[in-house]
């Protein structure tokens, strides 16, 4: 008889063959995050998000995009595997590393965060900080409850948005620079 042994972590290969339980997952530092789906406002504010960046990569050619719970592997040893609520991999980069069926093996150059009712500014400021640790370029966050979006790209580099604002991401997605109020409507 083998030998079996508990471990406290988790790889990215065990999530990406953990049995569908209903929940959406998240690997931190190898400690599986488990997540109750999104409301029905998130998702339809993360859906609204995607489709504006899915809309002008396809237009313009730049990459891919990738909607939510999508994984990135970001972190190795132990294994973190963050999904954005929306995001985008250049095209540079999707050729470089080409086509994959498991998670992208790298952080996205932009990635997109929606603000749930339980999440606590902490968990939306690791996330996002994660994000840029491991190369993003710049994190949009969207706050539904608030109607307002807010742009890392730095630890020292953020910007708040709220009203009629047109949101500069261009740095991250060539020419992406989509109204504020889109994001709601």
């Amino acid at each position: 008889m083998g030998v079996s042994t508990v471990t406290d972590t988790m790889t990215a290969d065990e999530l990406l063959v953990l049995p569908d339980d209903g929940m959406r997952h998240e690997l931190v530092r190898g400690e599986l995050r488990v997540m109750p789906p999104a409301g029905f406002g998130h998702g339809k504010v993360a859906l609204r998000v995607a489709r504006c960046l899915a809309d002008h990569v396809e237009d313009n050619a730049l990459g891919e995009s990738a909607a939510a719970e999508t994984g990135f592997l970001i972190g190795r040893d132990p294994d973190t595997v963050r999904a954005p609520d929306a995001s985008f991999v250049s095209r540079e980069r999707y050729e470089a590393l080409g086509p994959t069926l498991g998670y992208w093996p790298e952080a996205p150059s932009f990635a997109a965060e929606v603000v749930s009712p339980r999440d606590t500014f902490r968990e939306v400021e690791e996330k996002a900080f994660a994000w840029l640790d491991a190369g993003t370029k710049a994190v949009l966050v969207v706050d539904p409850a608030r109607r307002t979006a807010t742009v890392c790209r730095g630890r020292e580099d953020i910007r708040a948005y709220d009203g009629d604002a047109t949101i500069d991401l261009g740095d991250a997605v060539p020419g992406w620079q989509p109204a504020l109020a889109d994001l709601f409507a």
